[in-house]
């Protein structure tokens, strides 16, 4: 790639397809490529691949390409009528199961989450949209606080900036991806949620030499291991919403605010 500390990433999909339309993004000043692997078949990536090494030769420039790997998104389980009001103030009960969640109960298909929330942790929904705040704890259930409300619908992100979750960043699907992602020769993995020096360590046992890492940093307990983390990876990304940014309270909406 290109001689710059900071990358200009373009991610693959329809749009970018075309070869004169890689061409372009490339003398445009895009350095590397993504591999999306949480969307698309993994024929749709070898073609795309393809394509760009193609372009590389016949521009005689080095295209960096990455496979970004989905991750263990946390999310919360389904919910009856596709979604529910979370109202400020009100008290919430989230519990360990994968049932169909309804009224007041939020069914969360991830019991080690439950196991890990403890009083006065925050739990981020749909990318920060929504707030919870524990307030009780049970054996397999936690009760919290709304502290900013809104409509909730199934299967929405959930993120725990106040605790790490003793969550692999590496699921059983992200073996496999990796697995056939160094079979096509990409130039770097992206491991998505990394938590901890650990992650990274994990995915450079499967990596080996033949790939470079990039961490992304999109849980805020990265934060507190960064030197580590950025010390053990070959790059770094910076995602956006699950780093969850507390709202000001100038900011908080009025029907909200305590």
């Amino acid at each position: 790639m290109r001689a710059r500390d900071c990358k200009i990433v373009a991610t693959m999909g329809p749009a970018s397809d075309p070869p004169e339309r890689l061409a372009m993004l490339v003398e445009a000043g895009v350095n590397c490529f993504r591999l999306n692997f949480s969307h698309g078949a993994r024929e749709d990536h070898a073609r795309r691949l393809a394509a760009i090494r193609e372009v590389e030769g016949r521009l005689g420039r080095p295209i960096g390409v990455f496979a970004d790997l989905q991750g263990p998104k946390i999310r919360v389980g389904m919910i009856a009528g596709g979604e529910i009001k979370l109202r400020y103030g009100h008290v919430v009960t989230l519990e360990a199961s994968s049932g169909e969640g309804d009224g007041d109960v939020l069914r969360l298909p991830h019991p080690e989450l439950v196991a890990a929330l403890e009083v006065g942790d925050i739990l981020k929904l749909d990318d920060g949209k929504l707030q919870l705040t524990v307030t009780e704890r049970g054996a397999n259930h936690v009760k919290a606080h709304v502290d900013f409300g809104g409509v909730l619908k199934s299967q929405k992100g959930v993120n725990v900036p106040t605790r790490r979750i003793p969550i692999s960043a590496l699921t059983e699907k992200d073996k496999e991806d990796l697995a056939y992602a160094l079979e096509l020769g990409v130039d770097y993995i992206a491991l998505s949620f990394v938590q901890h020096p650990d992650d990274i360590r994990e995915a450079r046992a499967l990596v080996g030499e033949r790939a470079g890492i990039i961490a992304k940093i999109e849980k805020p307990s990265a934060l507190e291991l960064i030197d580590q983390i950025v010390e053990l990876s070959d790059a770094v990304m910076v995602a956006r919403g699950d780093l969850g940014v507390e709202l000001p309270p100038e900011q908080v909406p009025i029907a909200q605010r305590k």
